[in-house]
């Protein structure tokens, strides 16, 4: 039996603006990217976003998850699917934050890492 060849995973930064455009579609809210490389060794890129109901918020990181897994790539990590009020997919390079708007402003990532350069 033939092996399947392994594919090259994205950088960083390609995972990132898949999750802008991907976030994008199920109408996130104020959708950002910071790039950390060289501030953090956490992850390379943060993808930090808001979405206006719990519900709203699993719709997002399911599609999130769902459509990176129809691509090939899966999340390493999950946190707070079941709270949905900070949902965290960890995918080593990029990690997406979607906040409800409370959460958003009382951990205030931006403004934590705001020396970071922002991805347009």
């Amino acid at each position: 039996m033939a092996r399947k060849k392994a594919r090259p995973l994205p950088s960083g930064e390609a995972i990132a603006r898949r999750s802008r455009e991907i976030l994008g579609e199920k109408l996130a809210r104020d959708i950002i990217i910071l790039d950390l490389r060289g501030l953090s060794t956490i992850t390379d890129y943060f993808v930090i976003c808001s979405g206006e109901s719990r519900r709203q918020i699993k719709t997002l990181a399911e599609h999130c998850m769902a459509s990176f897994e129809a691509e090939g790539l899966r999340a390493t990590h999950v946190e707070g699917l079941d709270e949905n009020r900070w949902v965290v997919l960890d995918y080593i390079v990029a990690i997406v934050h979607i906040f409800d708007p409370e959460a958003r402003e009382l951990y205030a990532l931006e403004h934590l890492w705001g020396d970071a350069p922002r991805v347009e």
